[in-house]
């Protein structure tokens, strides 16, 4: 491909005229083929950003208005030509070096760009510098190319949310459907991803924030082991249970971003828990990575049942696993009766504080969630025209960390989960565990909210525990992920089996966008 024809492409794009052939040239290419295009110097960082800015253009901001992007970086083509002429200068840093990346609304950033969790409440917030995982993907190289849009809050505002919508950024589309719901809250981070406007996202996590989304929009993500990744400098919901995670269009750029972000961070007590040797989670990945395995099959996921198209699905997923080597363990039970409703009490006990935590050393003009909620009650019609906070509401009425009812739904929670799952690897001797990430993405509803009806992300959430989720198919051409559950810092191990599943799976197909 020759730099005249991208040139040609970008402005093609940026026009929303040209041959939907030609606007496939660059779409779905991964991260390797793209770093060797630019080794060769077939390919630019600077075109690679113009052409990802124009299809954001053309297919975000017009078109389809997907809503993914909240806000550009307006020096992202000025990053992308420093680190062009480093190349040209002295190679490249590594394979990160001049690839764009996306990050969720929650994640600080010490530029142009606004942190506001999708909030008017933070509109106009900048943050005073990096957050750690930030400073970790700028020193690898990459162009941190915008911010995504969200659930508000990171979907802790209201019980009967929309999904992928935020009073500053809209409502985030799924890009296979355009009525139905992204799922979130890393709404705009799998979005961006699935329609090839960014060759990377970083979401982040509490409970099902980046399966969900990845499942529903047809890509792959990845839950770390609580600690794995620095929670410095993100808008937080729970410390116990909040993480950064890598999105990707496919499993191998998903560990290569995986790879960058994991490192100790003094300033993240829980980074000192983590693999003292730094992992290369993308290097040498087999392809018959299935054989030998031991894999469990869960039966007792969110839902489970309720739709025999997720089942059957399922079914067709493990009898893949089955032809590629692995020994299948069917059902393997997890008992976690009780541990939804003290998940419940630990995030909205540690919300507050948290959150209060942020605002004292962010620069943010309001300082408690007191404040928040009083800016939404005033400011109702924008803030709050399809729900209100009964959420926040709740987290502020909740007593300090201090309280015997906290500490004994952490404890329990925590003990309920892990035990559940350590049993279930130790028993069987198995090497992961498997379910469905998620049903079809549902019809977006502002008047009923969410209407979820598969998953399986709160085992690994409550646990702290790693878990991954690839394409595994389609229901009524909507995609369906397959989760994959391990132990903790177990990272490595789960890449190599989803990799190997995503090879003779094959099921990733990008979305039919004009």
């Amino acid at each position: 491909m020759n730099r005249l024809f991208i040139a040609c492409l970008i402005a093609c794009l940026a026009a929303s005229a040209c041959d939907p052939r030609e606007r496939m040239q660059l779409n779905e290419y991964d991260v390797p083929t793209m770093q060797a295009m630019m080794a060769r110097g077939e390919l630019t960082s600077r075109e690679l950003v113009e052409y990802y800015l124009a299809r954001i253009r053309a297919i975000d901001q017009g078109g389809s208005r997907l809503a993914s992007i909240i806000e550009l970086n307006p020096d992202a083509l000025a990053i992308a030509d420093a680190l062009d002429a480093e190349r040209a200068a002295g190679g490249a840093r590594g394979p990160l070096h001049g690839i764009p990346v996306v990050l969720k609304a929650n994640i600080d950033t010490g530029d142009q760009m606004e942190t506001t969790a999708g909030s008017l409440a933070m509109a106009g917030h900048h943050a005073p510098d990096d957050a750690f995982l930030v400073t970790r993907l700028r020193d690898a190289g990459a162009v941190i190319l915008a911010k995504t849009n969200l659930s508000e809050w990171a979907n802790f505002r209201s019980s009967r949310s929309s999904s992928g919508w935020s009073s500053i950024g809209g409502q985030t589309k799924n890009p296979y459907d355009l009525r139905r719901n992204p799922c979130g809250s890393s709404s705009g981070s799998a979005v961006a991803v699935a329609a090839n406007l960014s060759a990377l996202a970083v979401g982040t996590e509490t409970d099902g924030s980046v399966i969900c989304p990845s499942g529903i929009n047809g890509i792959v993500g990845i839950k770390p082991t609580l600690g794995l990744v620095s929670r410095d400098g993100i808008i937080p919901i729970a410390h116990s249970q909040d993480t950064a995670g890598p999105m990707a269009r496919t499993v191998r750029d998903a560990a290569l971003l995986l790879t960058v972000m994991a490192a100790r961070d003094d300033a993240d007590p829980a980074t000192a828990s983590r693999p003292d040797q730094p992992i290369d989670y993308a290097d040498d990945l087999p392809a018959d990575g299935l054989r030998g395995k031991r894999i469990g099959v869960i039966r007792s996921y969110y839902g489970s049942g309720d739709r025999p198209d997720v089942e059957n699905l399922f079914a067709d997923a493990i009898a893949t696993l089955q032809g590629g080597g692995a020994t299948i363990v069917d059902p393997v039970e997890l008992n976690v009766d009780g541990m939804s409703a003290a998940e419940g009490e630990v995030l909205k006990y540690e919300f507050r504080p948290d959150l209060e935590h942020y605002l004292s050393g962010s620069g943010a003009a309001l300082r408690t969630l007191r404040s928040i909620i009083e800016f939404n009650i005033a400011n109702s019609d924008t803030v709050m025209p399809f729900f209100g906070q009964d959420i926040l509401v709740a987290a502020q009425d909740k007593g300090p960390l201090t309280e015997t009812a906290y500490r004994d739904a952490l404890r329990e929670s925590k003990r309920i989960a892990q035990s559940a799952i350590d049993t279930a690897l130790h028993e069987h001797q198995l090497d992961v565990l498997i379910a469905p990430s998620n049903g079809p993405a549902w019809m977006t509803d502002h008047v009923n909210g969410d209407s979820f009806h598969v998953g399986s992300s709160s085992f690994a959430a409550v646990s702290g525990y790693a878990n991954i989720t690839v394409p595994a198919g389609f229901i009524a051409g909507l995609p369906v992920g397959l989760s994959f559950i391990g132990g903790p810092f177990s990272e490595r191990r789960l890449i190599e089996i989803a990799y190997a599943f995503e090879q003779a799976r094959r099921a990733r197909k990008p979305p039919p966008l004009d």
